[in-house]
């Protein structure tokens, strides 16, 4: 079964924002990958990020965040960028800053 891909928009102002144009066609190309076999791939999150999961791309660095819909057959991506652990700009940290705010769609 193929999935097809949804960006939330900040997710692709995230991917834009990417500075260095082989990181962001690395991480575009692992985005399309999850096309199929999403659940396979990743890491399931847990706490206030469950039901979302975690890819690593561009050599561990980066991490794109998203959710599977299986009855709607879709990938939703909803966050990308650097893992910094214990910085404000740690992906896992704006990840749920967005969704405590409700930037991204809601979890069922």
């Amino acid at each position: 079964m193929t999935y097809r891909i949804v960006m939330a928009p900040t997710a692709l102002r995230m991917v834009a924002a990417v500075s260095d144009r082989r990181f962001r066609d690395l991480i575009v190309k692992r985005i399309d990958e999850l096309k199929t076999d999403p659940e396979k791939q990743g890491k399931a999150l847990i706490g206030e990020l469950g039901g979302y999961r975690s890819l690593r791309a561009v050599g561990q660095r980066y991490r794109i965040l998203y959710r599977v819909c299986r009855e709607d057959v879709i990938v939703y991506v909803v966050a990308v960028g650097i893992r910094k652990e214990g910085s404000r700009a740690d992906i896992y940290r704006l990840a749920r800053k967005l969704i405590r705010l409700r930037l991204v769609e809601p979890r069922d």
